[in-house]
């Protein structure tokens, strides 16, 4: 089972509210959720974001994984780095860096 970090859109037309939740990445959007660990408001100038950071983090930690939207919003809100790098699209990023890095050493060595 495949546990995500995403956004779930409440509120009425042209007034978004989301609320941050914790879901199986096979249910709905607006389907069956597992806990709500936060709301953001992008209406509200400035954006309101409220998530509750130890929850986010736990969740991480044990595998769920944010969407981009939701990775975000946790560094906007002050997220942890460290705890954020651990996620499967931020590894992939630094694979693609270190690959592209030895490209460029080689690229340099036979010239």
């Amino acid at each position: 089972m495949s546990v995500k970090l995403r956004l779930m859109r409440v509120g009425k037309k042209k007034q978004p509210l989301y609320r941050v939740v914790v879901a199986d990445s096979r249910s709905p959007r607006n389907g069956r959720f597992i806990e709500i660990i936060g709301t953001y408001a992008p209406g509200e100038e400035p954006s309101a974001i409220r998530i509750d950071q130890e929850k986010a983090y736990k969740w991480i930690s044990v595998g769920a994984q944010p969407t981009e939207t939701v990775q975000k919003l946790l560094k906007i809100v002050g997220g942890s780095e460290e705890l954020l790098s651990k996620t499967k699209a931020a590894k992939a990023a630094q694979l693609a860096s270190k690959k592209i890095d030895k490209a460029a050493v080689k690229v340099a060595d036979e010239k």
